[in-house]
């Protein structure tokens, strides 16, 4: 539950403060509204559940750098290339987004192995 809470944090902040400006203008210029509305918070909730929930099983055969980057292909690669495949991916949210989810990765893994040991 710790590491759903970092992750769940860690989007927050960085879709929210960091990174809404490029989604809404994207979103905008698609002739769309940007999904902001309670239940897809409640969704993102459910996504930082199963991905911290991913990291728990790939931790449990790899070690901290082979679960982070297969955790982070999994979550956010494959999410990246479907989204953008649909075009509503902007693409100018990547040089930020790839290294600070790449941290969310590294950290929940850490999370979770630290009480895998206990």
């Amino acid at each position: 539950m710790l590491a759903t809470l970092w992750i769940s944090l860690s989007e927050f902040v960085r879709n929210e403060y960091l990174l809404k400006s490029y989604w809404t203008s994207h979103y905008s210029q698609l002739g769309l509204t940007f999904p902001s509305a309670p239940v897809n918070g409640a969704i993102w909730g459910v996504w930082s559940l199963v991905f911290a929930l991913v990291i728990f099983v790939l931790a449990r055969k790899f070690s901290q750098w082979q679960t982070t980057l297969l955790a982070w292909v999994i979550g956010f690669v494959m999410m990246w290339l479907v989204i953008g495949n649909l075009a509503v991916l902007p693409f100018g949210i990547l040089p930020a987004a790839i290294p600070l989810s790449l941290l969310e990765a590294f950290l929940a893994t850490w999370i979770v192995r630290q009480f895998q040991r206990k």
